[in-house]
This record gives C-alpha cells, structure tokens and sequence, in this order.
C-alpha cells in the first residue's frame, strides 16, 4: 500500500529505489520526502538499506515550500 493505494512494485526495492521512481515520475526533488513505512519513520540515513516488503504500508509525504 501505497498512501492507501494498493500498488506493486519489484521485489528487493528500497525505500531509496522507490522515492527516486516516484520523484521522477512526478518531477520533483527526492530529498523533500518524509517516508512512514508501517506506522514507523524511516529515517533518510536507512532509505538505502531498507527494502520494502509484501504487506508493507508506505506513507509518503512531499514537503512544499512556499512563501
């Protein structure tokens, strides 16, 4: 699940692999997500190392600056 979407991705993917596709798909800045996998932050130092799991709920959150 994916912010309460159901959505498949490839097996071995990490939170990293992840932002980055989804970051590229909508055109903006991977470094402005805040990630929740399972009701837990996922800290940026552990994108690279955690992979995501069947049954996983992710909550991906994009800050946005603004004046």
């Amino acid at each position: 699940m994916l912010n309460g979407e159901t959505r498949e991705i490839e097996a071995g993917t990490t939170v990293a692999m992840l932002v980055t596709m989804l970051s590229a798909d909508a055109g903006r800045d991977p470094r402005g997500v805040a990630i929740e996998r399972n009701l837990e932050i996922v800290p940026k130092s552990e994108h690279a190392t955690t992979t995501i799991e069947d049954g996983d709920r992710i909550e991906l959150v994009q800050f946005v600056g603004g004046g």
